[in-house]
């Protein structure tokens, strides 16, 4: 037995387990007994940590938050927009290195406050440029579900970066819709150069959130 297999466990060791797993089968292959599997314990060995499954996607979703947040320093001279660029590029590009990492990430809750420091400093941010703080706060979840669902799409597609799930042959479905030329030219837009799709569409946020707010 390695001497990883052999050390306590705890909260943190099985989501770094789990997220390590995550990468192979993917969300609906993730079970606590293949994890419990992989650390040599027995299953019910896990619920004196997790009462469920939604539990330990929730640990599994603040680690993410902390490998993507350490190291990240915040920029005080960031204009409004600046910084919610920053924040959901950065965002979008953590998530992609997991299998279904949006999914995990989407409708889970932080198991500590590790988030509080960038979620302050964003906020302070944003109402020192002259948004209200309920402007701000829509401002900031508006661009984060735009992020969310994005990446809820192209890991459909694309469950990691050199992957892509068979049916979506972007040449196939235009000769499949050739009786609707517009529509066929499309797939090149939709199932295609996610990186320009995602750009487009955050810069069409927040525009929209700076026309809303009458901010520039």
């Amino acid at each position: 037995m390695s001497p990883e297999k052999r050390a306590p466990l705890d909260r943190r060791r099985v989501a770094d387990t789990a997220l390590r797993l995550l990468n192979e089968a993917g969300l609906e292959g993730l079970t606590l007994r293949a994890i419990a599997r992989e650390l040599d314990v027995k299953a019910p060995a896990l619920y004196w940590h997790f009462k469920d499954k939604q539990a330990l996607l929730d640990e599994m979703a603040t680690e993410m938050y902390r490998r993507m947040a350490a190291g990240v320093t915040l920029d005080p001279a960031d204009t409004w927009q600046e910084r919610l660029l920053k924040a959901n590029r950065g965002l979008r590009a953590a998530l992609l290195g997991y299998r279904d990492g949006a999914r995990v990430f989407s409708g889970s809750r932080f198991t500590g406050t590790d988030h509080a420091r960038e979620m302050e400093a964003t906020l302070r941010l944003l109402t020192e440029a002259g948004f209200t703080l309920a402007q701000a706060v829509h401002a900031a979840r508006a661009t984060h579900m735009y992020t969310l669902g994005f990446l809820i799409e192209e890991q459909g597609v694309q469950p990691l970066p050199d992957e892509r799930r068979e049916g979506f042959d972007v040449g196939e479905r235009a000769r499949r819709l050739a009786g609707y030329p517009l529509a066929a030219e499309a797939g090149k837009l939709l199932f295609d150069g996610y990186d320009e799709q995602f750009e487009e569409g955050l810069a069409l946020v927040i525009a929209g959130i700076g026309a809303r707010y009458g901010m520039r």
